[in-house]
């Protein structure tokens, strides 16, 4: 009998997620950004301390800013090192791609979602969706959906048991 080896996830492991945003919005096209960030900030996201729930991203000139981001005070660093928790951040994307951001958000009434927050190479990354707000027979189709393929599943799996 072979031991069961852990399958490792595909990419960077995320340090938040934003896990309502999926489900309230239909995801059309996800971007990675970076995120600028001070000193504390970066130390306060690698212990996981960061809130996405309320996040949104707004284009505003000629730059992207992440609002409603709560990065809770690094421990270490009281007073003279620590950040506002809930400041604008500014996100790092090429222009062409906040061009495009911004007439889609405009002429279409999509949103500026964050989906996650994670490191690659060291840098702390932003996954962010252009998305479309679900309405509430919208979510209960798409939960419907899940289930039966879920239960799908689970009978694939049952009929290659044997079961």
């Amino acid at each position: 009998m072979s031991p069961k080896t852990k399958k490792e996830p595909k990419g960077p492991r995320p340090v938040a997620q934003n896990k309502r945003a999926r489900h309230d919005y239909d995801i059309l096209e996800t971007f990675e950004c970076g995120l600028a960030l001070q000193g504390s900030e970066v130390k306060s996201i690698r212990d996981g301390k960061v809130q996405l729930r309320d996040a949104f991203a707004r284009v505003d000139g000629p730059d992207v800013w992440l609002l409603g981001v709560h990065v809770s005070p690094y421990a270490q660093a009281t007073g003279f090192g620590s950040h506002d928790p809930d400041r604008p951040r500014k996100l790092l994307l090429h222009r062409r791609e906040i061009e495009g951001l911004r007439a889609r958000t405009q002429q279409d009434g999509l949103a500026l979602v964050p989906l996650s927050i994670y490191f690659k190479e060291g840098r702390a990354k932003l996954e962010l969706a252009l998305a479309k707000g679900r309405k509430t027979y919208d979510k209960r189709h798409a939960i419907a959906t899940r289930d039966a393929d879920r239960e799908m599943a689970r009978s694939i799996a049952r009929g290659r048991r044997g079961e």
